[in-house]
């Protein structure tokens, strides 16, 4: 599963005019300590992580959707759950 506040902390610093906390903070109407907080937070809130998304220029529920389906198609792999039973016929 993806850590979500090192994949913002990664996609923040890797832009390319290279913004200060400061500014990420003000965009999210927060302040530093926040955002480092947000950094360090394994998940994190829809309506944040969209504000982020939307900050950032970056799609961050399209990672967690294609982190999600290759983590569903290891488990039908047979690494960890079966697949769900098949629901009883009806009479």
């Amino acid at each position: 599963m993806i850590h979500l506040g090192s994949r913002i902390k990664e996609v923040f610093h890797s832009m390319p005019d290279r913004p200060s906390i400061e500014w990420l903070a003000r965009r999210l109407c927060c302040n530093r300590a926040n955002v480092y907080n947000i950094f360090s937070r394994e998940s994190i809130d829809v309506e944040l992580l969209r504000r982020i998304s939307h900050t950032l220029d970056h799609d961050f529920f399209a990672e967690l959707s294609e982190d999600f389906r290759a983590e569903e198609a290891q488990l039908r792999r047979g690494t960890a759950l079966p697949d769900p039973l098949p629901l009883p016929k009806q009479k």
